[in-house]
């Protein structure tokens, strides 16, 4: 059911300055204990389900996971959650009213009557990102951990990466890259147009959703800059059938001044949950 990449036990000093980034989403679980002190990553695990999991069994294996590390217990001065799914909707400030969060959503996501649906603000983007978070998660972190940040991966992609495209204002569209789920973003004289998330299955699926994107967005092939970044390589059969299509590939690597890429010995850490910590 799982796939281990690393271990998340790590060594007991500095206990009380450690932070903890937990990223929960129905294809995997990611966990990254950051050193506050010496600014150093000390563990990450990485969880991969092999089929779609529920949130029931999500929170069954998050458990065990935490189970298994001792020494876990209160050891964290902070504890943050990333919730990664497709029950959200970005909101335009000034159409934003907190009273009405499930109206945001009612139309692309399936709300049951015991959700709860939560709002991250973007900054400098006069934008507000109304989701649904997994409570059964949060409920269990809070009685774990006490009181903790959780936010959607949405919001900590689209701030981090527009903090980095300041300096453009060419059409760029970012997409990261894992096994199942691609993230994509579009910005355009330093301001978002698009962001959203899809599965897919093969490259071809993967294209679709990427090219379609573009076309509904008026994008010229030509013109638009396309980043990926996470799971691909120049070569990968991904990379190679996106330049068949889109004249400016690249594999972008996020500029991260806190954790300098020497230090990222494991390139499977997720951007999201690095950007997190």
């Amino acid at each position: 059911m799982t796939e281990k990449i690393t271990d998340i036990a790590q060594p007991k000093e500095h206990n009380t300055y450690r932070k903890l980034s937990i990223q929960v989403s129905l294809n995997g679980l990611s966990f990254c204990v950051l050193d506050t002190i010496t600014n150093k990553i000390l563990a990450f695990e990485k969880v991969t389900f092999n089929t779609p999991s529920t949130p029931y069994l999500m929170l069954k294996e998050l458990k065990s996971k935490l189970n298994q590390h001792g020494d876990i217990g209160n050891n964290f001065s902070e504890v943050a959650v990333i919730h990664k799914n497709n029950m959200f909707g970005l909101v335009p400030r000034p159409l934003f009213n907190k009273e009405e969060l499930p109206n945001y959503l009612k139309f692309n996501a399936k709300i049951m009557a015991n959700d709860l649906v939560a709002f991250d603000e973007l900054p400098n983007q006069d934008m507000v990102n109304v989701y649904i978070p997994y409570t059964n998660i949060n409920n269990y972190i809070f009685d774990l951990f006490g009181e903790f940040e959780f936010k959607h991966s949405g919001t900590v992609l689209i701030s981090t990466l527009m903090s980095q495209n300041r300096t453009t204002s060419e059409p760029t569209c970012y997409v990261q890259v894992s096994g199942k789920e691609m993230e994509m973003m579009v910005v355009s004289d330093k301001k978002l147009l698009f962001y959203n998330q899809f599965e897919y299955k093969t490259k071809e699926d993967f294209l679709y959703f990427l090219l379609f994107s573009l076309e509904q967005l008026q994008m010229d092939l030509e013109k638009v800059q396309l980043k990926l970044f996470g799971a691909v390589e120049e070569g990968d059969p991904i990379f190679a059938l996106c330049y068949q299509y889109i004249k400016n590939v690249s594999v972008f690597v996020p500029n991260n001044p806190a954790f300098p890429l020497e230090e990222l010995e494991n390139e499977s850490i997720d951007f999201s949950i690095l950007s997190s910590l």
